[in-house]
């Protein structure tokens, strides 16, 4: 178990950690929660619930890069380089309309995932020096799951992470590269990710 997800009796899933890793978790989830922020403010925030359903979102992508994969537009992506001017802003105007009603939903499920990763970790008992057992029924599997995917995308864009041969160079970096923590954080992070899958796809 350590170190990896394994299935737990009833479904769910369990992993054991010590007490730096679920320090480093919970730094990670805390500042993904920051990035992603509160979210605005809907129009129907004095209880009409209509308006909260129908309240439009930003239409214009995040300027942050890390947001920016986070809540990628959702035409005109890769594949579309050769599209000309007009079928471009056609994507581009596509896109804004499916942003304004979709982000702030998108949004506020990430804030739910990290939350859930947050809520999780300090309900623990770390004994010691020895960590803890962490047990996740099958709902919170599935919310550390879109939680673990968010931070590896976001520490991945930071690391200009574009392919599987980025990846591969990340592996032979050199101890003294002022990258390698967060390169060890983002592969760590990938072995925690695919155990998950395993044990709710299993």
């Amino acid at each position: 178990m350590p170190g990896h997800f394994e299935p737990i009796p009833g479904g769910g899933a369990a992993v054991a950690l010590d007490e730096v890793e679920i320090s480093i978790i919970r730094s990670l989830a805390v500042q993904l929660l920051e990035l992603i922020g509160p979210g605005d403010e809907p129009a129907g925030g004095d209880g009409d619930l209509f308006a909260e359903l129908f309240a439009p979102g930003p239409s214009e992508p995040p300027a942050d890069p890390v947001l920016k994969r986070l809540l990628p537009d959702a035409y005109g992506g890769p594949g579309s380089e050769g599209a000309s001017e007009a079928q471009a802003a056609e994507l581009r105007s596509y896109s804004a309309e499916f942003r304004r009603f979709t982000e702030n939903d998108l949004r506020a499920r990430k804030r739910e995932d990290a939350l859930a990763v947050i809520r999780c970790l300090d309900a623990l008992t770390v004994a010691g020096e020895g960590g803890a057992v962490l047990k996740l029924s099958v709902d919170d599997s599935r919310r550390w799951l879109g939680a673990l995917n968010d931070l590896r995308l976001a520490i991945g864009t930071r690391l200009d992470v574009t392919d599987e041969e980025d990846t591969d160079i990340l592996y032979g970096l050199p101890d003294s590269d002022p990258r390698k923590p967060m390169v060890m954080a983002y592969l760590w992070l990938g072995g925690l990710q695919e155990t998950l899958v395993d044990t709710l796809t299993g």
